[in-house]
Order: structure tokens, then sequence, then C-alpha cells
């Protein structure tokens, strides 16, 4: 959520920037929120007066009550009654100009960063970086989608069975590679310095405001409503949320979580070849590294979460790209997000597997999270987070790219953690 002082005195770039994103209410919610917030202090200046004139009249009234003037007191103690009945009004008034500045505040996205360029949408995006030659495959090479049959490692007949469709049932060594790169990339993030988190996989509305997902994404998210409890979409949530109304010191700094956990998404109106087989989930695995930082360390701290997901790339041997995302394209909350892309060879396509994103003060103001300095003063801090990694594409392109007539060849650094080198 936007800092409605920031969106007061730098309106006019507010609105530059979420034009971006290509956001069309952005004058009309910045200004109904300057407005709001004018009238919330406005009316907060005179409850301010009206309390400090009952504070005066209260002493006016004992000093008369000590020397015996009853009457008078007592005439005064009618003013004050009616000066209560204002106030009183007058904050019931403020609560409810307070929600309305905050609901449309949640209205708002957050500003891009100024190097992000303005776009539309995917097309737009900026490639700053591509790693690792694309694989050549023969004309027979199989999509992931038939190989988890062919191997009989995947089944979303039976995952349809039990659940619905986007629900896969992972067997056998598919199972195996799972719990292997889950493995893999909470080792690789706990010696990078991450500390492993295992968070809950639900969350309450409060967690769900606090870093963004409500109210924007609500309609992708599994919600419980007899507990009003939300499946999480990432950890994402329940990981940032542990720094929810907290205020941190300079030696808490940085902070670096890891952790695992199912998603649970309900991708609404999604159908086509493009989310055939591990391509898009209802449920899915994933690792989740999370930063809170120093404003001014923000940056640099996302330049090193970047190459944190790139290293692990390496090591997979995957193809990868790396993408600045448009205004366009930017999620809600974010102020810059940079997304990795695996190419997955049979399907010739490039396959999203992390999104890098820096979220500056946006999430830090509707969790309270700040820090208090050796000076005392007290600031918001800047959230960060990153997949690292998103299993489901990982495993399609692993798959793809390695089949051989022999088998699919596991990347030789998960042979440790899978006990096995080929699926066949």
């Amino acid at each position: 959520m936007l800092q409605v002082n920031f969106i007061r005195e730098e309106r006019e770039k507010v609105i530059v920037g979420l034009g971006k994103r290509g956001f069309k209410e952005a004058a009309v919610l910045v200004d109904k929120a300057i407005s709001l917030d004018k009238e919330r202090r406005e009316i907060q200046q005179k409850n301010d007066e009206i309390l400090g004139e009952i504070n005066r009249l209260s002493k006016e009234i004992g000093g008369l009550m000590k020397s015996g003037k009853k009457d008078e007191a007592e005439s005064i103690k009618g003013k004050t009654a009616e000066l209560k009945k204002s106030s009183s009004e007058l904050s019931t008034k403020l609560e409810q100009t307070e929600l309305a500045l905050r609901d449309t505040l949640y209205l708002i996205p957050n500003v891009p960063h100024e190097s992000v360029p303005a776009g539309a949408g995917a097309d737009d995006n900026i490639s700053v970086h591509e790693h690792g030659a694309l694989p050549k495959l023969p004309e027979d090479a199989l999509p992931h989608w038939e190989l988890i049959k062919k191997y009989d490692i995947i089944d979303f007949d039976l995952g349809n069975k039990i659940s619905g469709a986007g629900f896969p049932v992972y067997k056998g060594k598919g199972a195996r590679l799972q719990r292997a790169l889950i493995n893999f990339f909470l080792e690789k993030a706990t010696a990078e310095g991450y500390l492993e988190i295992q968070p809950p996989i639900v969350v309450n509305e409060a967690s769900g405001y606090g870093t963004g997902q409500l109210p924007d994404k609500e309609g992708q998210m599994y919600h419980m409503q007899l507990d009003n409890l939300y499946m999480i979409p990432t950890a994402e949530v329940p990981i940032t949320n542990l720094y929810r109304d907290v205020i941190l010191g300079e030696s808490d700094l940085p902070v670096k979580n890891v952790g695992y956990t199912p998603c649970f998404r309900r991708e609404a109106g999604s159908w086509g070849a493009h989310v055939r087989g591990l391509n898009r989930l209802h449920q899915f695995d994933k690792v989740e590294i999370v930063q809170v930082r120093n404003q001014d360390e923000s940056y640099q701290a996302l330049d090193e979460m970047c190459a944190y997901v790139q290293g692990l790339l390496k090591l997979l041997e995957l193809p990868y790209r790396k993408l600045l995302l448009c205004g366009g394209d930017l999620g809600f909350n974010s102020a810059m997000t940079y997304d990795m892309e695996v190419f997955a060879g049979a399907q010739k396509r490039w396959l999203e597997v992390s999104s890098i994103s820096n979220f500056e003060t946006f999430q830090a103001n509707r969790l309270k999270l700040r820090i208090k300095n050796k000076e005392g003063k007290i600031q918001l801090l800047h959230t960060l987070n990153g997949s690292a990694l998103a299993l489901p594409r990982i495993v399609a392109a692993i798959l793809e790219n390695n089949q051989t007539s022999e088998g699919i060849h596991i990347p030789e650094v998960l042979w440790d953690y899978t006990g096995f080198k080929i699926i066949n």
C-alpha cells in the first residue's frame, strides 16, 4: 500500500508511474485518496481542538469546585457534555473516513521503479540476459505430458479422480525427483545464509491483506469460508507476515528466510495448450526466498537474489533467460520484477520458473514493518521475495531437455538427492 503522504506530495509522479502499468483509474483513485486524507486530517484537527477544550474546561471545573463555586462548575459541566458528544460524533466520522481511505489505498497498485519500462504486457518485457545453448532434440521428441505417461511418474488422471483437474499425483521416480529438488533448493539456500522456515499453509485475512494478495487476488485464492482462512498461493505470504506489526533493530538485518510449501491457485479462466501438463497447476511445490532490507540496500539485494536463482539454473544445466518486466506485466505489489524463464525443448517455448521482486515499502506499509535506527528514528523497511524455485516447470524442462532413447537423464547435481541417474 502506498503511503498517503507520498501520494499527496508526489501526485503527478504517482500518476505518471501508474501510467506505466496502463492503470486507467490512477488519477481518479489518487485524487480520491488525497481528498479523503484531507478530510481525515481536518476531522482529526477539529476533534483535537475539542478534546483540548474539554481538557481545559475540566481543569477549570476542578478549580471552581475547590473554590466552592459549585453552580459555575455545573454550568461548565453542561458545556463539556456537549463537547464530548461532538467529539464522539467526530470520532465516528474519523473512523469511517479512515476506513474509506484505507479501502481506496488498497485499490492502488505500487508505483514502478523509474527504470521499469512502460508496456502493456508480456510482449513488452525486456530480455536482459540469456545463458546456455538451447537443446537439440530429435523430431520425435515428446513433450513432458507424454513423457510422464511413458515412464509412469506423474498421473493427472488419478489426481483428477481424487481432487480435480490441476492436482497431479507424483509416483515413484516422479515423487523422488520432487523431493530431491525441494531438498536441493533448501540446502543451497541455507548455505547462502537463508534461515529455513516451515510456515502454515493456510493464512487468515489479515495476512492476505498484509502482503497484498487481498483484495487484489481474492478470486485466485482458495477460501475456506467457515473459518475465513485462505490456502496460500505462495510461501511469501506466511513468511513475510512473520514480521507484521514488528519493529526491527539494525542488528536484526538483513532478514533472509527460505521456506518450502505447497502452493494453491485457482487459476480461474486458464485454458489452452500453453497450460497443458505441468505448465499450470492448482497445487504445486515451491521453495521461496524472502528478504527484509533497509531502503538503501534493497536493489543490491534484488540483484543478489537474481544471481542466486541464476546459479541454481546453471547447476541444473537448464538454458534460461532473465527478463525485466514492463509496467503492464508487473504484479500489483511490485516496484520491480525480474522473471527467470527456462527453455523447454520439446515444447519449443520459454517457461517462467521464478519471479524475483522488490516491493519497496508497499508491503511494509500494510504490515507496519519498520526499523528503529541508532538515532531512534523509525521508518518503513523494504521487502523482497523470489521463487527459488517453483518445481512444475523446472521438472517439465528437465524431462523434455534430457530425454534420450535410453531414458531421461537427471542433472548430475541432483544425483545425490534422487538416488538415481536416469528415469527409464
